[in-house]
C-alpha cells in the first residue's frame, strides 16, 4: 500500500531547481516597473558566472592532465555561456536612461564592482591585482575566495602545462608576475609558435584560448557601451568611476602571448 506522506515529500520540478527561493529573491526597493528586470538580468549574470567559473574549474583539471578533446569541448561550452552573457545587454538595453533614473538611487551603495565571482573570474584568466581585494572585508568569503584564485595557477598557467604534457619545451618556471594582466613573454611565444607549426590538437586549444580572450573582451566592450547610454559619464553607484573604468579595461588581452606571435605565423 503507498505511504500517503510520499507524494508530498517526492522530488518536483520546483523543489529539483528550488524554485520557491529562487523566485523570492527578487527584492525591488521601489515601485518602479523596471527594477525587476534590473534585478533579473544581474542575478541572471551571476549564475552565469558561477557556470562558467565551474566549467573552467574543469578545464583546467583537463589541461593538466593532457585532455586536449574534453579541453576542446570544455571551451565550446565556455564559449557558448560567453555569446549568451553578451546577448543579455540587449534585454537591459531596453531599459531607457530615465527607467533606471527612476530608482536609481535605491541601490545606494550596491554597484556590479562589488561582484566576488566576477572578480574570481578575473583571476581565473589571469588577472593579479590586489585592489580587487579593497571592497570586500578581509574576513569576509569574497576576499578569500579571490585571494584563492590569485594564489592558483591561471588558466593560461594550465594551458601552458597541458603544452607540456604534448612534447613542448615550456618554460621551465613562470616568469615574474608583475601587478595586473600577464605581460607578453617572448620564451612563451617561441614554444606558441612551435605548436602552430605543428598543427595539431594543441594549435586548436590555442585558438579556442584566443576565442575566449576575444569573448571577454566583447562583453567587456557591449558592458561599457552599454554602462555610456543608460547613465554617460556619472560616477557609477558606489562611487565607483562607471564608464571611465570600464573604458581603461578595454582591449586588454587576457592571453597576450596568443596575439603577438600571430604576425610571425
Amino acid at each position: 500500500m503507498t505511504d500517503p506522506s510520499a507524494h508530498s515529500a517526492a522530488l518536483t520540478y520546483g523543489s529539483y531547481l528550488a524554485l520557491d527561493e529562487l523566485l523570492a529573491a527578487q527584492r525591488p526597493r521601489s515601485e518602479e516597473h523596471d527594477e525587476l528586470l534590473f534585478i533579473v538580468v544581474h542575478q541572471v549574470y551571476e549564475l552565469w558566472f558561477k557556470q562558467l567559473l565551474h566549467e573552467l574549474t574543469w578545464l583546467q583539471e583537463r589541461l593538466h592532465r593532457g585532455e586536449g578533446g574534453h579541453a576542446l569541448a570544455t571551451l565550446k561550452r565556455v564559449l557558448t555561456i560567453l555569446k549568451t552573457v553578451v546577448a543579455q545587454v540587449d534585454v537591459i538595453e531596453t531599459m531607457t536612461p530615465r527607467q533606471f533614473t527612476a530608482f536609481r538611487s535605491r541601490l545606494e551603495a550596491a554597484s556590479g564592482f562589488q561582484s566576488a565571482q566576477f572578480r574570481v573570474l578575473e583571476a581565473t584568466l589571469g588577472r593579479r591585482d590586489e585592489q580587487m581585494l579593497a571592497p570586500y572585508p578581509p574576513d569576509g568569503p569574497g576576499h578569500a575566495r579571490i585571494a584563492a584564485a590569485m594564489a592558483a595557477p591561471s588558466l593560461f598557467d594550465s594551458l601552458l602545462r597541458y603544452l607540456a604534457t604534448q612534447g613542448f619545451a615550456t618554460p621551465a618556471a613562470p616568469e615574474p608576475r608583475p601587478a595586473g594582466w600577464r605581460q607578453p613573454s617572448e620564451a612563451v611565444q617561441r614554444v606558441l609558435l612551435d605548436v602552430y607549426r605543428a598543427d595539431g590538437e594543441p594549435a586548436l586549444v590555442c585558438e579556442r584560448f584566443v576565442d575566449l580572450d576575444e569573448g571577454v573582451q566583447e562583453w567587456r566592450y557591449r558592458h561599457v557601451k552599454m554602462v555610456e547610454r543608460t547613465i554617460g559619464d556619472k560616477p557609477g553607484t558606489g562611487g565607483s568611476a562607471g564608464a571611465q573604468y570600464l573604458r581603461s579595461t578595454l582591449f586588454t588581452p587576457a592571453f597576450p602571448d596568443l596575439w603577438a606571435v600571430r604576425g610571425a605565423l
